[in-house]
C-alpha cells in the first residue's frame, strides 16, 4: 500500500509541476506580445519624431527667408498682387470651361492599416517575426 501512496504523491507533484511548467511558459509568452507591441509603438513614435523634425527644420528656414526683403516682395506680389510704382500689373486669365489645377495634398503619414486579427494571426504564427507578407 505504500507503493501505491508513493505513486499516487509522485504523479500529484508531477502534476503540480506540469502546472508550474505551464504558468511559467504562459507568463514568459504574454508579455512578450506586448513587448513586441511596445517596440512598434516606438518605432511609429520614432518615426513621428523624424517627421516632426523634418517640418520644423522645413519652418525655420521658411522663417529665415522671410526675413530677407527679397522673400517679402515675392510674398506680396504672389498672394496679394502688389506691385511697384511704375510697373504694369497683369491678370492672367484662364480660357472658358478651363479649371485651374487643383493644389497637391500635404503628404501624412501612413497609418496601419492591418486588421487586429490578422495582427494576432500573424503573431500566433510567428509571421510577425520573420516580417512575411500574407
Amino acid at each position: 500500500m505504500t507503493e501505491q501512496r508513493r505513486g499516487l504523491r509522485l504523479s500529484g507533484l508531477l502534476a503540480v509541476l506540469v502546472l508550474i511548467a505551464v504558468v511559467v511558459t504562459a507568463a514568459g509568452i504574454f508579455p512578450l506580445g506586448q513587448i513586441l507591441d511596445q517596440g512598434e509603438a516606438v518605432d511609429l513614435a520614432e518615426r513621428q519624431l523624424e517627421a516632426l523634425r523634418d517640418e520644423n527644420r522645413r519652418l525655420e528656414a521658411q522663417l529665415a527667408a522671410l526675413q530677407t526683403p527679397e522673400e517679402v516682395e515675392r510674398l506680396a506680389r504672389e498672394r496679394f498682387g502688389l506691385v511697384r510704382p511704375g510697373e504694369v500689373p497683369y491678370v492672367v486669365v484662364s480660357p472658358e470651361g478651363e479649371e485651374p489645377p487643383e493644389p497637391e495634398p500635404e503628404p501624412t503619414l501612413e497609418r496601419d492599416t492591418t486588421p487586429w486579427w490578422r495582427d494576432l494571426w500573424d503573431f500566433l504564427t510567428g509571421r510577425d517575426l520573420a516580417g512575411g507578407d500574407g
